[in-house]
């Protein structure tokens, strides 16, 4: 789970845990539970009303008959206070609009600072991996860098991008917008705004008028979640004038108390459509409100977890992989494959996040994942002959002298990667069900898969 609500997480299981150790609640109990729960609210920096509407909600079902005859009235709670804060943050995941005219256009919007470019740049790559054929049109006319960000972006991704330049007016780039993406055979249309430092009047009016020109499918508000409660007012704000249809809360992965994610929906009706979680192109997820309450209370996101490892791992690749180990001839190159695949999860913390029950243990948050392993492993193995990567056994003491002197390691660190790689061999033969090419499991057993990177 990302940092920003690791406080507010941490608070919560306090709670829980003080409710699970009464074999019977009281009105008192509980009473005493949800002004801790306002409290960790207020503190998370969630809007005073909100948090008091919030924890009332929770009162009026928490002190009755469903709890207080229950065998296990501390659980029932929980279940109280997760469905409330699903419901709290929209319910359940909204998707875009996609229905109209094409191309469908979205306007992004917001201040600038929120991440509201490389955002678009982000979108446009999740849409045309859902087969959308998107188009980027940099509308910031005031800042150079922008226009430069969101053209290099594009190539980086290849995708077309509208050569708007610092002459143009943003009411001149839209209409020729949509004769580019015609051009380029563009069903959506993705328009980077100008953003200010603050709100003004002068960029409200820019806006309305791009609206009428674009007639958006939807108008996203790119807000920056660090900013706790102003990103709420200014999401109030923008939705006065222009009827946004959706958030994105940028940054959600830093370590800010995370009371927007929590208050936006309540304060301008609004659902949070997408969520940034770092600054990668691959850093944009689409917001679950139920995944994201188990993550806050700490039972994990195991449906997150298991869409990303379907992302990063192609279903062939995983059966051939499933067929070496099964023939142990699953070799340095295939471990080097899958440490690459790995890294396309993300950080190993945010991983360790998603499995149930892992935000309690104070070791996992103490512990200091050094993301660099990987590329020193992979410098490890790419420092090697064709046969040694083949073949492990021909890797004797003068060769592991030259493969670290190749790849800048140590003799120790090439020594703890050959034995990383025999045991995950080992495990997988094992959970493949055999141990080698010529032994076969009897029974009716189904065709075992390798869901593990290695």
């Amino acid at each position: 789970m990302s940092a920003m609500f690791d406080n507010l997480s941490d608070k919560f299981q306090k709670i829980f845990k003080n409710l699970r150790g009464h074999g019977k609640l009281t009105e008192e109990n509980i009473q005493e539970a949800l002004r801790e729960v306002r409290m960790a609210l207020l503190e998370a920096d969630v809007h005073f009303k909100v948090a008091k509407d919030f924890v009332a909600g929770i009162a009026a079902r928490a002190v009755g008959q469903e709890v207080m005859q229950s065998l296990t009235p501390g659980q029932q709670v929980i279940k109280i206070v997760q469905e409330s804060l699903t419901e709290l943050m929209g319910g359940q995941a909204v998707p875009l609009n996609l229905l109209g005219k094409t191309p469908i256009t979205f306007m992004l919007v917001g201040l600038q600072g929120s991440g509201k470019t490389t955002t678009t740049a982000k979108l446009a790559r999740m849409l045309a991996a859902d087969k959308r054929k998107p188009c980027l049109v940099p509308a910031d006319v005031y800042r150079p860098a922008a226009i430069d960000q969101l053209t290099t972006l594009g190539n980086q991704l290849k995708i077309p991008v509208y050569p708007s330049t610092v002459e143009q007016r943003p009411e001149e780039i839209a209409r020729q917008a949509f004769l580019f993406a015609k051009e380029h055979n563009c069903d959506t249309l993705l328009v980077d705004t100008a953003g200010r430092l603050h709100i003004d009047s002068d960029l409200m009016a820019e806006l309305e008028r791009l609206k009428e020109i674009l007639a958006p499918s939807e108008i996203l508000l790119v807000a920056d979640s660090m900013t706790g409660q102003d990103a709420v007012q200014v999401a109030s704000t923008f939705h006065e004038t222009l009827k946004i249809s959706g958030v994105v809360l940028t940054k959600l992965d830093g370590d800010a108390r995370g009371g927007a994610a929590l208050s936006i929906r309540s304060v301008t009706g609004c659902p949070i459509k997408f969520i940034g979680m770092g600054e990668k192109l691959d850093a944009l997820e689409i917001f679950h409100p139920d995944r994201m309450s188990s993550r806050i209370l700490g039972m994990g996101d195991v449906l997150t977890m298991i869409e990303k490892a379907q992302q990063a791992f192609d279903e062939k690749e995983a059966l051939e992989l499933a067929q070496k180990f099964r023939e142990n001839t699953f070799s340095l190159d295939d471990f080097r494959n899958q440490l690459r695949q790995i890294k396309k999860l993300g950080s190993l913390e945010s991983i360790l996040g998603m499995l149930p029950g892992m935000g309690v243990l104070k070791d996992l948050k103490k512990m200091q994942v050094d993301e660099k392993e990987f590329v020193r492993m992979e410098a490890i193995i790419n420092s090697m002959t064709k046969i040694e990567r083949k073949n492990v056994d021909v890797i004797n003491s003068s060769r592991r002298k030259r493969i670290a002197n190749g790849s800048g390691t140590s003799v120790q660190e090439v020594n703890r990667l050959l034995k990383s790689y025999e045991e995950a061999r080992k495990v997988m033969r094992q959970m493949m069900g055999g141990g080698g090419a010529t032994k076969k499991k009897k029974g009716k057993g189904r065709r075992k898969r390798a869901f593990f990177p290695f």
